[in-house]
């Protein structure tokens, strides 16, 4: 009775043994099976394909709000680079036309009113229209200047100056620019004066300030071209920029 149970006894632990060996097997192929699997997304990361599907994946997992962040950093990078560009052409353009102003200000300098002391003053007779002189100053100093208003006319000895003809008055002052030349006509008496004309030999042509009242600077002193003759009813037009339109009255 002994001997059957030891043998009950070594068979049961033979199948325990067994039982354990045969649980520690398939542990350990249920291992081997697990780090196959975990090794096959490596694989199948250096496919193409699947690499692609994996990127696409990712973008859209993304924050949109890290794109959009990204994009405005962008944009606004290059927006900003776009404009300091632009800038410094803005900038460019605006020095270049300070140096050029500057230029024009050295040569010429600001206006001044046109007087004696910085133009020739001519008069000639014409022979259209009849019994009419013109009266031509001419710019010749470094600055432009205005000839303003009408000039004042005073023929030899006379109590008073010329009458101005208001009608002439043009559209803007007259400015010159150095060598640049200003008219004004001279009609030397009216058809009521009738026989009652003087011999003129000198005129003096005094410049008017942008008041009109007045004279200003130095006037020029002229001598009238032999046989003139003016009467108290003649008139001197407002200085004119075109010689044509000086010699319409």
């Amino acid at each position: 009775m002994r001997s059957n149970s030891r043998f009950r006894t070594a068979a049961l632990a033979a199948t325990a043994l067994l039982a354990a060996l045969s649980l520690t097997a398939c542990s350990d192929t249920d291992g081997d099976a697990g780090k196959a699997g975990a090794a096959a997304p490596a694989g199948s990361t250096a496919s193409s394909g699947t690499g692609k599907d994996a990127e696409a994946a990712g973008a859209t997992d993304q924050d949109p709000n890290a794109s959009a962040s990204s994009g405005n950093e962008g944009g606004s990078a290059g927006g900003d680079k776009a404009g300091n560009t632009s800038g410094a052409k803005n900038s460019t353009g605006s020095d270049t036309g300070r140096k050029g102003g500057t230029g024009n200000t050295a040569s010429t300098g600001s206006p001044v009113t046109c007087t004696g002391d910085n133009t020739k003053v001519t008069i000639s007779k014409v022979s259209r229209p009849i019994n009419h002189l013109l009266l031509t100053a001419t710019n010749t100093g470094s600055r432009p200047c205005y000839a303003y208003n009408a000039p004042a006319l005073r023929f030899d000895d006379a109590q008073a100056v010329f009458p101005v003809l208001r009608s002439s008055v043009p559209q803007a002052v007259v400015a010159l620019e150095p060598g640049q030349s200003a008219y004004a006509g001279i009609g030397l008496f009216g058809e009521s004066d009738g026989k009652d004309l003087y011999e003129g030999t000198d005129l003096t042509v005094y410049f008017t300030p942008r008041s009109n009242s007045g004279s200003t600077g130095s006037p020029a002193e002229l001598k009238l071209p032999a046989g003139t003759h003016w009467g108290d009813n003649g008139f001197v037009t407002y200085w004119q920029s075109d010689m044509a339109v000086a010699l319409t009255y």
